[in-house]
């Protein structure tokens, strides 16, 4: 980072943003890409342009997009979402023909879908490459757009072996992370055609994505992407090893019925207790989580846990849990 060639990205003249962008087009099999600061804003972006003013797009109940954005589509964008509940997170296309508008004046406008893999609430749920493809051609053969957020995309195709690009390339538009799985500290791409491209530049501008030596957050972004996709599939080793210690613990379950990824989302019984005490019996124990509800908690692993610390987790949690069992019963 401290010696990354640089430029002025907001005219377009950062050597080392720009070629972070080509790399992650070309990974994606798309025509170009921008950076931008965050997943949220390449996601909102994206969105927009599919859209105007007033339009509806479809997405997963659950989904970044519609959760953990603010509802910024309709903020920003002056859009409205139509959710549909997945099972953790996978949606069927016939879940979704019914969701379509008719064409009259009383009507919303549906312009677009959006899906998410893997899929975060979903405990990193990837999601099936076949129903993409059926959601994708029955979304353009009904003239709608196709968007996705794949934050987590690299951990897709580390767990199924399935390129970026294959996953991509029904999709309208793709937005990657390069700060979750692949270690960079800031950053996010938004790729599609070189026309949607142009677009999306301006809608970064205005909201206020511009950055003037970008390239310093580049330089990060391109180091996660050539060394740190291959790797993944130790953090999804180590979730595999946390899923394993969760299911042998009495009075706690797995908010899901496998673990695909990187993500392990598990619940605990209220006769131990609520998640936020969990939490501060992890704490103390060095051991960082979130909660994602009152009786649900979220544990990500990723390059900077190793086997060891992930062995002292499931130590912890065995011990932590065995003591609760005691005091409830």
């Amino acid at each position: 980072m401290a010696s990354a060639e640089v430029g002025d990205d907001v005219i377009d003249v950062d050597p080392t943003t720009r070629r972070l962008e080509e790399r992650t087009a070309e990974i994606l099999g798309k025509e170009a890409a921008i950076f931008m600061p965050s997943g949220s804003m390449t996601n909102q972006v994206g969105i927009r342009i599919h859209c105007q003013p007033g339009d509806e797009f479809i997405c997963e109940y659950n989904s970044h997009v519609y959760v953990y954005e603010q509802g910024a589509f309709a903020q920003l964008s002056q859009l409205v979402a139509h959710t549909v509940v997945g099972k953790s997170g996978v949606l069927d296309v016939e879940q979704l023909k019914p969701c379509i508008r008719p064409n009259n004046d009383h009507c919303v406008q549906t312009r677009l879908v959006c899906l998410e893999n893997t899929h975060n609430r979903g405990s990193g749920r990837v999601f099936p490459l076949e129903k993409i493809t059926e959601i994708c051609q029955w979304a353009h053969s009904n003239n709608l757009k196709t968007h996705l957020d794949g934050a987590r995309l690299w951990n897709a195709t580390a767990a199924t072996g399935i390129s970026e690009k294959t996953w991509s390339k029904d999709f309208d538009s793709v937005s990657v992370c390069f700060s979750k799985g692949l270690g960079s500290p800031v950053g996010s791409c938004l790729a599609g055609p070189s026309k949607y491209i142009r677009l999306a530049r301006r809608a970064r501008k205005l909201f206020g994505g511009g950055m003037r030596q970008s390239g310093i957050l580049a330089a990060a972004a391109l180091y996660g992407l050539e060394n740190n996709r291959e790797r993944l599939v130790e953090d999804h080793k180590h979730a595999k090893l946390l899923s394993e210690t969760i299911q042998n613990c009495e009075g706690l379950s797995l908010a899901t019925d496998s673990i695909d990824s990187n993500i392990v989302i598990f619940q605990i019984e209220p006769r131990l207790g609520t998640a936020a005490d969990f939490l501060v019996q992890l704490q103390s124990r060095g051991i960082n989580a979130l909660a994602t509800g009152p009786q649900n908690i979220r544990l990500v692993t990723h390059l900077d846990v190793s086997q060891g610390q992930i062995r002292e987790a499931c130590e912890a949690i065995e011990s932590i849990t065995s003591s609760l069992c005691q005091l409830s019963s």
